[in-house]
């Protein structure tokens, strides 16, 4: 790199040049005049400054054209892979890699994702929500948290799902649901964050966090009278309850509409169940139309509801062990037989089985059971899988393989079945549960597909009478048909019970709102 260089004879006793990078430094021996060192020392300073400047060039231009040829490799623009490079791939991969951007010339490229432009405003602090109950009960209350955010100014942080009941299950939000998609579909109305900032998430981690359940049932006007005060003076706000706490009826227009666009729009289930979802709907359709049996009759409904028709003496010991065993289930004492005749039980499955046969439901369809284990097993089902030989479940037409991950994660499997239940030809269900209804209306939303709905207060009356003897079978079928007749999802108004919300019909179970039938009747009436 450097080298002592000598310079001509005439100089050669008093001075050396040295030369360093191609630059000639010399050094002046003790003979020199002061004016010749000064002259020399000048030279050697000018030389010294171009000699940087070029070469703090020369590295910057280097450095440019390998940054640049490295982003060429990587994505950038095709020109930038013909530049001469010292990372050049060998000839093979050169074909590969031109082979390659032939093909993606004949592909169409992905069509980018448009985002609705950001709503701005005002933040007036956080709301941190904790759902409780199962996957539809908590579907619900997801669409009334986001409206409620929204009206209030605040900012929404990412659902926390129930982990503590019956189910156990301990699955998260972005387990169940495509997160990115649910927060950026709705940032036109509402800010969504994974998590609160770094200073507050400090604090509630500290401890330092106003929790509180919210009024069942409230208008909107509560959340912005008494909830969002709150939020002002502590910034967050946990509501640790959300069931049912905005009512159904009453509501402005808009909000109503943005609860069924966070339900039918922004709910989107990850790519992993709806791919499974696909695979069921597509193995099911292979065979011909299919009907979805939402068969509500596991463990955990009867002994929460006390119904125990058709359970032998070993079995309603279980159950009532089960109701007592859970402290939030409130109703301890329970008459079955009163009960049912009121027509507050799910319908067993031998009673499903004659209903359907009443309705003349063919018996060569396919039935999917949308449901966990029935209780009772193969002993209770003998009577339906006779009448109806095609039964089929989740578990009987996957893999095991496909259904691993699942395992364990009740609200998945859930996700599985409502996806399914929304494809059906046909959807019954035997109980008015959260999940009976949340598809109830989303199948209005896709065009009022067929879903009927169980008269079953009048239908263990009738099946009662048939058993006895008092009606036979043409006259039970013919009172059961025309009981059902305005009972298959059609357009409808929801009924409104001023002041008896649990009575009234369920907002999700029919969103007239968000229905162009159902505003057409509306304006009609």
């Amino acid at each position: 790199m450097c080298r002592p260089e000598r310079t001509s004879s005439s100089s050669s006793s008093n001075c050396q040049d040295l030369v360093w990078m191609g630059v000639r430094v010399e050094k002046g021996g003790r003979g020199s005049s002061n004016g010749s060192s000064s002259s020399v020392a000048a030279a050697s300073r000018s030389r010294m400054k171009m000699w940087m400047i070029r070469a703090t060039t020369s590295v910057l231009v280097w450095t440019c054209v390998v940054q640049l040829t490295t982003l060429g490799e990587m994505w950038g623009p095709r020109v930038l892979k013909g530049w001469p490079s010292c990372f050049t791939h060998d000839s093979s991969s050169s074909s590969a890699v031109s082979a390659l951007d032939f093909d993606s010339q004949l592909l169409p490229s992905p069509r980018p994702v448009l985002l609705p432009p950001k709503r701005v405003y005002k933040n007036n602090g956080y709301l941190m929500v904790s759902c409780n109950g199962g996957l539809n009960q908590m579907r619900a209350a997801i669409c009334d948290m986001v409206a409620i955010a929204r009206y209030l100014n605040v900012t929404l942080i990412v659902p926390e799902l129930d982990k503590t009941s019956f189910w156990a299950d301990p699955s998260e939000f972005q387990d169940i649901f495509d997160v990115d998609h649910f927060i950026t579909s709705l940032r036109d109305e509402v800010r969504i964050l994974k998590e609160l900032p770094p200073r507050l998430k400090l604090r509630v981690e500290r401890g330092m966090l106003y929790t509180m359940p919210p009024i069942s049932w409230s208008d909107i006007s509560y959340y912005k009278n008494q909830i969002l005060p709150l939020i002002q003076k502590y910034k967050v706000v946990h509501l640790n309850r959300t069931d049912a706490r905005l009512a159904n009826n009453g509501q402005p227009l808009d909000l109503q509409k943005l609860r069924c666009r966070v339900n039918f729009s922004a709910l989107r289930f990850t790519p992993q169940i709806e791919e499974l979802g696909r695979k069921v709907i597509k193995l099911l359709r292979q065979n011909g139309p299919f009907m979805v049996l939402h068969l509500r009759y596991e463990m955990d409904m009867l002994a929460f509801s006390g119904c125990t028709q058709g359970c032998n003496s070993d079995e309603v010991e279980e159950l009532t062990r089960m109701r007592y065993a859970y402290p939030w289930w409130k109703e301890k004492i329970i008459n079955s037989d009163l009960k049912r005749k009121d027509g507050l039980c799910p319908l067993t499955p031998e009673e499903t089985a004659l209903t359907l046969r009443a309705l003349d439901i063919d018996r060569n369809i396919q039935i999917y059971i949308a449901a966990g284990e029935i209780y009772g097993g193969e002993r209770r089902m003998a009577s339906l899988a006779k009448d109806y030989p095609k039964l089929v479940r989740k578990e009987t037409l996957l893999e095991p393989s496909d259904l691993q991950f699942f395992q364990n994660h009740s609200s998945q499997m859930a996700a599985l079945d409502y996806l399914v239940s929304l494809e059906s030809d046909i959807f019954v269900p035997t109980y008015d549960g959260n999940m009976a209804k949340v598809v109830e209306g989303h199948r209005r939303y896709l065009g009022f597909k067929k879903t009927i709905l169980l008269n079953r207060k009048l239908l263990v009356d009738l099946i009662d009478q048939y058993h006895n003897g008092v009606l036979d079978w043409d006259t039970f079928s013919s009172a059961v048909k025309r009981a059902h007749a305005d009972r298959m999802g059609s357009p409808t108004t929801r009924l409104v019970i001023l002041d008896k919300p649990k009575e009234e019909d369920y907002f999700y179970a029919n969103p007239q709102e968000c229905l162009e039938s159902s505003v057409d009747l509306l304006s009609s009436t």
